[in-house]
């Protein structure tokens, strides 16, 4: 099944062949679940995020005219049901925020990926770096992360982003959190202050 392009996939899917689903589904599984943990969704609301894409494909298979966009259109689905479900939290429960940070932050996310970053020191480090990173490139190294490699396409319909600035502002995001990796390669002692960090303005 690896041989087919996404023409071929979307061609089988049609004819009702559940290999050619499944292959397309891994394909973009990862890729969506990067763009609702970047929205700040906890497990369950990923979870209906991701689960509406899918059910909204079923819908529109017969429709597809450019399957290569398939990607970026999965994509700009589950952003938008994101913002879909934080609205409808907003009506049933006013005011009452996710986390320290609201809903923007994903610093307080954590999922089996946070888990594995902190088996050893290093990667414990490393995941103390990366939630010191603004939300939005929190966001975007998250989603070009995903395996399989998302294209800018698709990275720009995941975001609401440009494709031209994608490139400039993962290297500024890149350097950043290389920085705060030197800040950050030793923690402070529990009692130490961190009076430095509102002064950085992040």
């Amino acid at each position: 099944m690896e041989e087919l392009d996404l023409a071929g996939l979307v061609r089988r899917i049609r004819a009702g062949d559940a290999v050619a689903w499944a292959a397309l589904t891994a394909r973009y599984t990862n890729l969506l679940w990067s763009v609702a943990r970047g929205l700040g969704m906890g497990d369950a609301d990923a979870a209906d995020a991701v689960q509406t894409a899918w059910l909204r494909l079923v819908e529109k298979i017969d429709d597809i005219r450019d399957p290569d966009r398939l990607g970026s259109w999965l994509a700009t689905v589950v952003r938008r049901e994101c913002h879909n479900i934080r609205r409808r939290a907003a009506r049933v429960e006013p005011g009452e925020p996710d986390g320290p940070d609201g809903w923007e932050s994903i610093g307080a996310v954590t999922d089996p990926l946070d888990d594995r970053l902190l088996r050893d020191e290093r990667d414990a480090a490393l995941w103390r770096a990366f939630a010191g990173l603004r939300p939005d490139c929190q966001r975007l190294l998250r989603v070009l992360m995903a395996d399989p490699q998302p294209s800018y396409a698709e990275v720009s319909a995941a975001l609401d982003m440009a494709i031209g600035s994608i490139g400039p502002t993962r290297q500024r995001c890149l350097a950043c959190l290389r920085g705060l990796l030197d800040e950050n390669l030793f923690e402070p002692p529990p009692n130490a202050k961190h009076s430095g960090q509102g002064a950085r303005g992040r």
